[in-house]
């Protein structure tokens, strides 16, 4: 609990300092907004702490949660992922699990198994995309690595879990905004947001 307080404040920290980041892909940064991008943060910076400890890939992982919250919003808003979020996450996200490795069991192992889950997701994600690039955006697919890697360091089990819940999210709200009348079935809806809440449930489920 000591770990997840400690992440949580920093998660606080970050999101408030990362929110305006946002701005330039979407409307006025209102302080109520800011608030909200930070409190998601902590709350995701919690939720590591607690899955992870005091682990030499806390790190890691707390980097994604402060890119992919920022990035949920900025989808959400304006129904774009920025490259330089994803794309620099190809980078930062293998340097960071490589660094950690060594200080965690089975950690090439695991490593290995993180870059075959971003090249796997990420082969599947191109191929929706260029057969279906109406329903899987360019942004979606260059988003799919990044969290296939992190998935695949906790091998096939959270990688499926991941990826499955991430679709079943998004289905589900699709759905329900078409029987509410929010939208129709060929209106774009972001699928960012919900391939990282998916991501999300992949990384934590093993651990409760």
């Amino acid at each position: 609990m000591l770990v997840a307080s400690i992440a949580a404040v920093a998660g606080l920290v970050a999101g408030w300092a990362l929110a305006p980041q946002a701005e330039r892909y979407g409307d006025e940064l209102t302080t109520a907004r800011r608030w909200t991008v930070a409190g998601t943060t902590a709350a995701v910076f919690a939720a590591f702490g607690w899955r992870f400890g005091a682990s030499a890939v806390l790190p890691a992982y707390l980097y994604l949660g402060a890119a992919g919250t920022l990035l949920a919003f900025i989808d959400l808003e304006v129904k774009r992922l920025p490259d330089r979020f994803t794309l620099t996450s190809y980078v930062v996200g293998p340097v960071l699990l490589a660094g950690a490795a060594p200080f965690v069991d089975d950690g090439v192992q695991r490593l290995v198994s993180a870059l075959i889950g971003m090249a796997v997701l990420w082969v599947i994600y191109f191929l929706q995309h260029f057969l279906l690039p109406q329903a899987i955006g360019r942004g979606d697919m260059k988003l799919s690595g990044v969290l296939g890697l992190y998935l695949g360091w906790l091998g096939a089990d959270a990688w499926v879990t991941g990826v499955v819940a991430g679709a079943i999210l998004g289905g589900i709200v699709a759905v329900a905004l078409v029987l509410a009348r929010r939208s129709s079935w060929k209106s774009e809806l972001p699928y960012g947001p919900f391939m990282l809440a998916g991501t999300l449930i992949g990384i934590l489920w093993p651990a409760a």
